[in-house]
């Protein structure tokens, strides 16, 4: 059975969540679901709250009020760590490898969280194996399975991107929450990486990605969600999203162009 065909319902509702920091509310009553199988776009201009409700998602930020639940179960009392475990997996902007082991036991070490939360835990599965075997997989499905052996010293960005998400997937998660995976490459690197988000959502991962690359955003997600300076502005399908009156006035003062 596939993910999408597991779960009935919502896999991820978000539920009035508000976020602030100090005086500042960087969430406000924010509200959405995503479908089993959906590629989801979380959008909105610079400073709009989406990398905030993303971790807020996560549990890295603590929402004040609302709730995060995941195929039906309320995540907010869990830690970062059990929520991973319970399904989510992020892949983040900033893309930070360890640098001393090669391209694989990068992924490896993400396989084999479960056995390694503890010092103890570490030493008792010093067998890396079967974790290998899962590494190689993810960076097949990204496309840098060719890489496994090398250095993340010597690679690219965008071989670093892509690191980054067969960690994530090699936590086998429910749902993957990319943010803003195409931020610094060329277009050339950015559509082949886009293509690559939509293969693996089509292999059946629930995904939302948080992008500024509005021409692949277009070009690849089904859906949309627009955060303005934390609120939620707009909920629905690309192209009748872009062209609501609020969407375009958040960005560039009314002026967008898709294909930017």
């Amino acid at each position: 059975m596939s993910q999408a065909a597991a779960v009935a319902g919502p896999l991820l509702r978000v539920s009035g969540v508000t976020v602030r920091f100090g005086g500042i509310t960087a969430i406000d009553n924010v509200s959405f679901e995503v479908r089993p199988g959906e590629l989801l776009g979380l959008i909105g201009p610079n400073g709009a709250g989406k990398t905030t409700m993303m971790r807020a998602i996560v549990g890295i930020h603590r929402p004040q009020q609302g709730s995060v639940s995941l195929a039906g179960r309320r995540l907010d009392k869990l830690s970062v760590d059990a929520r991973i475990r319970a399904g989510l997996a992020l892949s983040q902007q900033l893309v930070k490898p360890f640098r001393e082991v090669d391209v694989q036991d990068n992924v490896a070490l993400a396989a084999g969280a479960a056995k390694t939360r503890t010092p103890l835990q570490a030493l008792l599965h010093v067998d890396r194996q079967a974790e290998r075997r899962v590494a190689l997989e993810a960076l097949e499905r990204v496309g840098i399975a060719r890489l496994a052996a090398q250095s993340p010293r010597t690679q690219p960005l965008g071989v670093l991107k892509r690191l980054e998400m067969a960690r994530a997937l090699a936590l086998r998660p429910r749902l993957l929450l990319l943010d803003e995976p195409l931020a610094g490459l060329n277009s050339k690197e950015a559509s082949e990486l886009a293509r690559t988000i939509a293969d693996i959502n089509r292999q059946g991962m629930t995904i939302i990605l948080i992008e500024h690359n509005l021409g692949e955003v277009m070009r690849i997600c089904k859906r949309l969600v627009v955060l303005d300076n934390g609120r939620k502005i707009a909920d629905g399908l690309p192209t009748a999203t872009m062209n609501d009156p609020g969407v375009r006035a958040a960005y560039l003062g009314g002026e967008v162009d898709a294909a930017a």
